[in-house]
């Protein structure tokens, strides 16, 4: 059975998180992904936090599956014949360096394109043209300026970045819906385009629920929110969905550090919640029946609801709220998820093996086609592919050469 993206090359500039996201799920969609890496030491990320001396670390082989590996310097004229080369057999050439730096190699979007009118130029900066154009963004700075920090966390607390990689492989999401839409596009116009995602935008376009809050803010207290006091700001709210059905995390035995479940009361669950916790009355007490009568004690309702879970394992009260479709989540760690029967037999967590680190577990692809499944592959060893490229680009009469000049 084919694969979505087969036939298509990507040549991927990219590296460490924000680009290398992106450009791996392209690869788990079945495109060919070519990563073209510095001789010498390639991606930054093979040596960063490395758990094993000398090996690639997890933070490059769990963003770099299915792809390939070429080294090429191109400060030489000879990798800068072997790069052109590469953006002419290409359909879509991906980067994530700070702004002008593919331009002062000598490969401007006018230069790329009369070299390849069909190629796809995509890119990832911190942020758009403007005032901070030039600035410097990593995942937590694109947090900070996107408007996630600002409403995370406790009111009476500092802001607080998310542990899920919002700013680096959520613009990396973003950038390959933009990537495939210009693909498609292609077709009918037989020319490639520029794609940029700036992080800032990323963070923000998922962070769009507090702009709506924030215009809300115009007509009074946002009653959804536990908050006592409002400004003319969106607070932080801890754990609070911010959304028209209240939630909490509330505590489990035996109370540990992620003892926790979420729980969602919406109008209909709360009689049987009411049973769950003992308290069948407050269905039908005026004080505490309706969303209503319940918005201005809600931290009063959850601790109701946490006095009967405090008894009871995550796992339990899952089954037993479950059992009554109200909606609900136990907190489950780093550990429970890569550890989890269920995950594993969906995928959504494998096991790949690698020639030097041996077993280790990555995220599965999370996009799930009926017509293309997708085998997750050990990330490349640093220029592994390099005779293979030039051998399809037709270059293989040139390797000893270009490896004399330090080209590859």
């Amino acid at each position: 059975m084919g694969k979505a993206l087969e036939g298509i090359r990507i040549l991927d500039m990219t590296h460490v998180q924000s680009g290398p996201s992106a450009t791996q799920l392209l690869a788990w969609l079945g495109a060919d992904v070519i990563k073209l890496e510095a001789p010498g030491k390639g991606d930054i990320t093979r040596q960063q936090l490395r758990d094993l001396p000398d090996v690639d670390s997890l933070y490059f082989t769990m963003l770099n599956c299915n792809k390939r590996s070429i080294t090429v310097n191109m400060k030489s004229d000879e990798g800068k014949e072997v790069f052109t080369r590469l953006v002419q057999e290409s359909d879509v050439l991906v980067e994530n360096f700070g702004p002008g730096v593919v331009d002062r190699f000598g490969f401007a979007w006018e230069r790329l394109q009369e070299l390849n009118p069909r190629l796809v130029y995509a890119s990832i900066k911190g942020f758009g043209p403007g005032r901070y154009a030039g600035f410097k963004a990593y995942e937590v700075v694109a947090q900070a300026m996107g408007g996630s920090m600002s409403t995370t966390g406790d009111e009476d607390g500092p802001p607080t970045a998310t542990g899920a990689q919002i700013g680096d492989s959520g613009t990396g999401v973003h950038l390959v819906a933009g990537i495939l839409a210009a693909l498609l596009q292609r077709t009918t116009t037989g020319r490639g385009q520029r794609v940029q995602v700036a992080m800032q935008d990323a963070v923000l376009n998922l962070c769009r629920v507090k702009l709506r809050d924030q215009q809300r803010l115009a007509h009074g207290p946002l009653g959804e929110y536990p908050n006592d006091n409002f400004g003319d700001e969106v607070p932080r709210s801890g754990n609070a969905s911010g959304g028209g059905q209240p939630g909490w995390a509330v505590k489990c035995a035996p109370g540990g550090p992620n003892d926790y479940i979420y729980v969602i009361v919406q109008p209909t669950g709360w009689a049987p919640i009411a049973k769950l916790i003992g308290r069948p009355e407050l269905a039908e007490d005026p004080a505490w029946a309706t969303p209503k009568a319940r918005l201005d004690k809600l931290d009063k309702m959850f601790a109701l609801i946490e006095e009967w879970t405090e008894q009871h394992t995550k796992w339990a009260v899952m089954e037993d709220l479950n059992a009554h479709d109200i909606p609900c989540g136990p907190i489950l760690s780093t550990r429970e998820l890569i550890e989890d029967d269920t995950l594993a037999t969906l995928g959504s967590v494998v096991e790949v093996d690698h020639p030097e680190r041996g077993p280790f577990k990555t995220v599965g692809c999370p996009i799930k086609l009926s017509d293309s499944p997708v085998d997750v592959e050990r990330s490349p060893l640093l220029g592994e592919h390099t005779d293979q490229v030039l051998s399809e680009l037709g270059l293989a009469d040139r390797a000893d050469a270009y490896r004399a000049a330090g080209a590859i």
